[in-house]
């Protein structure tokens, strides 16, 4: 997983958090350093999930 600055900087704790935890708070700093609107942004996941999932069920 990323060792991102404001992982860190922002909660010490994150260190010791999931690894989807991790993901979910660097997507987040990410979306919202580029000031990606959130209905753009949910769009894009739905977008990814369904991308993620067709990998999945090829195995």
């Amino acid at each position: 997983m990323s060792s991102n600055k404001h992982e860190t900087g922002l909660n010490p704790g994150l260190e010791q958090a999931s690894d989807e935890v991790k993901l979910a708070v660097d997507l987040i700093y990410l979306l919202e350093t580029h000031e990606i609107a959130p209905e753009v942004a949910l769009a894009a996941l739905e977008i990814v999930s369904k991308d993620l999932q067709a990998k999945i069920a090829k195995g």
